[in-house]
């Protein structure tokens, strides 16, 4: 649940969406690793334990059992991983809870970074640091079982149907800006108004980012024995959507932890957690708008 609930506050309309910037790229390749190392202690919050923070609870694929600290879930690894990178022993590891909604406002933090599905946003920029990514986000089409949209979707026949979404989402910007329909998309005040349309046929799809489609499709939309009705036809390539590890506006760690994942990402490691704890969304099927 937390997924989808999280994934939605997080939402922002493509013109908020941006790649890091060049300030923080340059960082990145300024930084090595082996820097990082050898002065971790006096970059991080309590010198000799560095502190990660997620909310509570935390929910599988993510987290596993609802316990940071087990290592088991895709962003529990990431940290582990992470710390590991920057030379920092298992036990030496400290998690804090952080609520979602509070993580991004501007001011001090009582950790050293947050691993919570977090999308990097140009405004939330603006309040915190925001790391290179450590999963890219793809939108999805969530559509009823059995519709024409199921086995017609390319490019061409996804511009026939009709959209619906939620205001000043991704997903609304998404089909506005990449699926193009002849028919505009419908615009609802809130998620739970775009599912109800579709469930009475107003409407033959909604896009949303694949997590947050993947609960839709197979726990939200559902009869009354709790049956699934809908089905996640595929997701789209990324337009640059992607989660941030999240730092207090000018930690002295966000260089380090940049360079960690950067080296995650060219190693093979983020690949290999992404294909062991996240296979729910990487099996969908690619399609292209």
């Amino acid at each position: 649940m937390r997924t989808l609930r999280f994934a939605v506050a997080g939402l922002t309309t493509a013109t908020m969406l941006t790649t890091l910037s060049l300030d923080a790229t340059s960082a990145v390749a300024a930084t090595t690793v082996a820097s990082c190392q050898s002065q971790i202690a006096s970059l991080e919050k309590t010198s000799g334990s560095l502190t990660i923070a997620t909310d509570n609870p935390g929910y599988t694929p993510w987290f596993v059992n609802n316990k940071p600290t087990n290592g088991k879930g895709y962003e529990s690894a990431v940290g582990y991983a992470i710390a590991k990178t920057l030379g920092v022993a298992k036990k030496n590891v400290k998690w804090v809870t952080e609520a979602f909604d509070n993580s991004y406002a501007p001011g001090a933090k009582n950790f050293d970074f947050d691993l919570n599905e977090i999308s990097y946003t140009a405004d939330r920029a603006k309040a915190v640091d925001l790391s290179v990514s450590y999963y890219d986000v793809q939108q999805s089409i969530v559509a009823l079982k059995g519709s024409a949209i199921t086995k017609k979707h390319t490019p061409a026949e996804l511009k026939t149907y009709k959209y619906g979404d939620q205001i000043g989402t991704t997903g609304l910007a998404f089909i506005n800006n990449q699926i193009m329909p002849t028919t505009p998309a419908r615009v609802y005040s809130t998620l739970d108004a775009a599912v109800a349309a579709l469930q009475s046929h107003q409407i033959d799809a909604i896009v949303i980012d694949t997590p947050s489609g993947q609960y839709m499709a197979s726990a939200q939309i559902v009869n009354k024995k709790g049956k699934s009705l809908a089905t996640q036809v595929g997701q789209f390539p990324s337009t640059g959507e992607h989660y941030s590890a999240l730092l207090q506006k000018g930690s002295k760690l966000t260089a380090c932890v940049n360079a960690a994942i950067a080296q995650l990402n060219s190693n093979g490691t983020i690949a290999k957690l992404q294909k062991k704890w996240l296979n729910i969304y990487t099996s969908v099927p690619k399609i292209k708008p």
